[in-house]
Order: C-alpha cells, then structure tokens, then sequence
C-alpha cells in the first residue's frame, strides 16, 4: 500500500479498505479470532459459542426516508451477529457529539435507536458519549457493539462454501445507497426510494431454522452485493458465478443509477443478506425467505464453481460474461 495519507476510499469497504486491514491493522492485532476476517468475531466459552462485532455509523446525511444514523447503528451491529449465526443478545452505544449539535435532533435518534433495539428484542446496556469542540466531528458519530450466542450446529464462514452452492439474496440491491444519494443536497435528487435499514434476526432465524445445510452469509453494506461477492472470491479461491438478469434492482434505484453513472450491484444495503448454502436446500430457503416481510423480492442468483481461483464471474444479460474485481473504494463515502 504506497499510500502516505489515509483517502476517504479506505473507509469504503473495497480494495483500500481491505488494504488498510491485512496491511495495518492485521499485522498488529493478528489473532486467531481476527484472521477470519467475517462480520464478527466467533468465541468459545466454555461451551457454548458466542459472536461480537463493533462498528461505527458517520453517515451523512443523519436522517433519510427509511431511518436515521440511530436506527442504522442499532439495525447494522444486529445484522453483523445475526449472519453469523448469532442470536443478538445486547449492545452498547458510543456517541461522539460535536459542540452545537441540536438537542432535539439527538433525543430524536436516541428514541430511534430505543424503538429499533426493542423492535428486534435486544437492550443497550452500556454505552459513552464524548463531546468535541465545534468542527472536531461532523455533528454526531456513533459506535455500536454486540454481543449473540450462536446456536446453529455448523460453522457460518467462507470456509465453509462448496462447489455447487446456491447463492441467494434476500431482496432488492442498492436501495439504500440510492437513498442516500437522493438525499445528498448538492445532488438536487428527488425521489421516493426508501433505505432497507431492518433489523433481519428474526428472518435470519427463519432460514438458520428451515435448512442445516447453510454454509455462509454476509451482509452487503458498503461496496454493496458485488464487493462482498468478489471479496469472498478472493478469499476462498472459488469461482462464483451471477447471473445479472436475477439480481433484483428496483426500477427507481436503477433510474438513480443511469442517471449518476453507478452500478446499483456495488450500492450499499443496510437490510438485505447473501446466503450460501447447498443447492438441494436453496428452494425451500427461498420460500422462506419470500415469507418474511424483508424477503419477499429474494432470488437465487447463482451459484459457486470450483477452486480454480476464477473470480466472481458475471453472466451479463446481452448473453457475455466479465470477472468483477474489488472495487477501488465506496461510490459513496460516508453511506454508514
């Protein structure tokens, strides 16, 4: 990494952000539990299994139709458990307020983040709050962690993937990111897109429940569907192969898309979930997963190849096919 300076790329969740955690960070913090490099961290006490994620939320701007930087923080620490294989069981909420901050605005988010917990059936039980002067941060950033006991028999991890897997995804790519972009002021973007921000514990149980043979999720945040895809590519040494023409893509979405030149397959998602499981399995998985309220525009959108290092494979709909690499950084900075 021949960079001297850190970009607003390496927060994105692609190449330099992936840089930035074998390069910097792995080599300090390197541990059995880290080199996994999934959504959380898996423990063993005693004998039961448990999971542990923290993540922070810089999201600008701090409310957008669909939920705000309290619902998102909540929503995002229990979606990294749940695909896991964890059952969340609580969390706890860092605020670093910047000097200025309207009150309202914080008693607003605090009471987002309250109905958001209760909702999906955790509590926050600890949290801080540091306050820095006027133009130290931008207005409010939060920390989440959590905490879920992990009852499923098998391993949820990328080294569990087989060739002939089904993947799956649980509902429309990218609507989070459009939103967030509709709403970026010096866009001028007007739209009626709707963030998935959405708890998904209670339809992660459903599938856990339906099926022993799920082998691997992830949730598709920041890079969208195609970086976590091409990321687990790499670092199992499998082809996947999509099928473009199944990846559900709202029509809004896709408007927003042409019109900025994005590609709504690297758009952030904030309540959708990739899911790698054998394919006798993948039918009964998508009934289910079609049965939930958060996953009823879900597809089967391809499937894993052989350890031949191939990639992720893209079938395009013109009838071709490119290999997808990792994308350089987020399209949009600041999307959590």
């Amino acid at each position: 990494m021949n960079r001297e300076r850190i970009l607003l790329e390496h927060g994105g969740g692609g190449l330099l952000s992936h840089e930035l955690v074998t390069e910097v960070f792995l080599p300090f913090f390197k541990n059995a539990c880290l080199e996994r490099l999934e959504d959380s961290a898996v423990v063993t006490l005693g004998d039961r299994k448990f999971c542990f994620t923290t993540d922070s939320y810089v999201i600008d701007p701090i409310f957008f139709p669909g939920g705000d930087i309290g619902s998102l923080a909540v929503h995002g620490t229990i979606n990294d458990l749940s695909v896991c294989g964890g059952i969340p069981l609580m969390l706890s909420a860092g605020f670093i307020l910047e000097e200025g901050f309207p009150m309202e605005d914080l008693k607003r988010i605090t009471r987002s983040m309250a109905e958001a917990a209760k909702t999906a059936g955790v509590s926050i039980v600890t949290g801080d709050t540091k306050v820095v002067a006027r133009g130290a941060a931008d207005g409010l950033f939060i920390n989440t962690s959590g905490i879920g006991r992990i009852e499923y028999p098998s391993p949820l991890s990328v080294e569990s993937i087989q060739p002939g897997d089904a993947i799956l995804v649980s509902g429309t790519i990218g609507d989070h990111g459009a939103t967030v972009l509709c709403k970026r002021k010096e866009l001028g973007l007007i739209s009626e897109i709707r963030s998935d921000s959405a708890p998904l514990n209670g339809l992660v149980a459903s599938i856990l429940a339906a099926s022993p043979n799920i082998h691997c999720m992830r949730d598709p945040t920041r890079g969208g569907l195609g970086a976590i895809l091409a990321e687990i590519a790499g670092q199992s040494g499998l082809s996947l192969s999509i099928r473009e023409a199944e990846l559900p893509v709202r029509e809004e979405v896709r408007g927003v898309c042409e019109i900025l030149g994005f590609d709504p397959f690297f758009l952030a998602n904030e309540g959708k979930v990739a899911i790698f499981c054998a394919a006798p399995d993948a039918e009964r998985i998508l009934d289910v997963l079609r049965n939930h309220e958060y996953g009823r525009d879900a597809r089967i959108i391809g499937s894993v190849g052989e350890r031949d290092g191939g990639g992720l494979i893209l079938q395009t709909i013109i009838g071709g096919s490119r290999v997808v690499d990792l994308p350089l950084g987020e399209l949009v900075p600041r999307i959590c």
